[in-house]
């Protein structure tokens, strides 16, 4: 199975910096195809082992006498599995290389694999091209491989691959285009909403709806119509597919988390979520800071001689200073210092806003008009508990 930061998804997956796999190596480097960097995720030897325990019993099975043998055939066919998913993640990397994708890298993970990109500009179109074209790249090598069996007739082990594998990439294929984010097939009701609503966030929420729609499904043919038949449970099938359930359903979730996000993005303006502020010199006296917050309302921010804000008053700090110290005692002990830089006009919108405030250190930015002035303060906790929906 293959996918996108989700193996068995789309494997269509932009990735938020680019050059990415030149910082962070996400496993072993295997080499480039195509220009393609190819990775082997660690978690890959897991899914390894997991053959050679529950394949080499059926090789035992099926080729009687052939003793611990049987060991290296399963782990021939982990890695035959592995050069199959590699056809499939490459046949995404390349379909996106022709549209101009950039920096593409393959990862071979435990449950498949996936391909990330850097940023790009996509359209339904090339979305659901880049995404099917890896279960195109499996059902082409199940015919292959089924037009081999029927002229070779091969028999033992090289008969028992070859007949596996063209099981496994014909299965593998199926599943993927079953229409259900994170799996590649959700990428065509992705696309059909986007082009209805004009909207890629919305096609992605409801093919990640059509995704859980068939995790439930899975779930009752595997589990639930047994039990209600009083059918004999097969448990090594029923722990994969919930395993599998569990993390195609994480897999959807994080879909419409991350859609749902990018739709609240174009909503979020600083001068909409900033606390208003007024300034004062920072040669105030506490004092001066009482009479200011009886006129306006908000937080008083401290400015240097150059007119740029310095300082936040702390108002835990303000009531502390004794009533007699209060036209002595300067504006600046009772404030707390902003990071350099941390302004940020009140103007700045959407992914303009969240990329310029990752750049700036601290956790509170001083908001000013196109004119200079000052009119507010922005919490780093508003502007995250806006674009997740959820309290920081």
């Amino acid at each position: 199975m293959s996918g996108p930061a989700q193996p068995t998804g789309t494997g269509a997956h932009p990735a938020s910096a680019e050059g990415q796999d030149h910082e962070r190596r996400p496993g072993i480097p295997l080499g480039r195809i195509g220009g393609v960097p190819v990775y082997l995720a660690w978690s890959w030897f897991l899914i390894a082992a997991l053959i050679l325990l529950v394949f080499t019993p059926n090789v035992m099975r099926a080729l009687p006498g052939i003793g611990l043998a049987a060991y290296a055939v399963s782990f021939a066919y982990a890695i035959l599995l592995a050069l199959s998913i590699l056809v499939h993640e490459l046949a995404h990397a390349l379909c996106a290389k022709s549209f101009g994708w950039p920096n593409a890298h393959i990862v071979l993970t435990l449950w498949g694999g996936h391909t990330q990109f850097g940023s790009f500009h996509a359209t339904p179109g090339k979305s659901l091209l880049v995404a099917l074209s890896g279960p195109a790249a499996n059902f082409a090598l199940a015919g292959l491989g089924y037009v081999a069996v029927l002229a070779l007739e091969p028999t033992g082990v090289t008969g028992l691959l070859m007949n596996i594998l063209v099981w496994a990439n014909f299965l593998v294929a199926l599943f993927n285009v079953l229409p259900g984010l994170p799996l590649d097939g959700g990428r065509l009701v992705e696309s059909a909403v986007w082009s209805a609503t004009g909207s890629q966030e919305k096609g992605t929420v409801a093919a990640g709806w059509a995704g859980r729609l068939i995790v439930i499904a899975i779930a009752v043919y595997i589990v639930l119509i047994p039990l209600l038949n009083r059918e004999p449970i097969d448990l090594q099938l029923t722990v994969v597919a919930l395993l599998l359930c569990g993390f195609l359903w994480m897999g959807a979730s994080q879909a419409i988390s991350d859609a749902r996000m990018r739709l609240r993005l174009p909503r979020i303006a600083a001068g909409e979520l900033m606390e208003p502020a007024s300034a004062l010199p920072a040669s105030a006296v506490v004092v001066d800071i009482d009479r200011r917050m009886a006129q306006l309302p908000g937080h008083v921010l401290l400015c240097a001689p150059t007119g740029l804000p310095e300082a936040v008053v702390d108002r835990a700090s303000l009531a502390a200073v004794p009533p007699a110290l209060r036209r002595t005692t300067a504006a600046g002990t009772v404030a707390r210092a902003l990071a350099p830089g941390a302004i940020v006009r009140a103007s700045r919108s959407g992914r303009d806003l969240v990329t310029y405030l990752a750049g700036l250190d601290g956790s509170e930015y001083a908001v000013v008009d196109d004119t200079g002035r000052l009119v507010g303060l922005l919490m780093q906790d508003t502007v995250v508990t806006a674009i997740t929906g959820k309290k920081a």
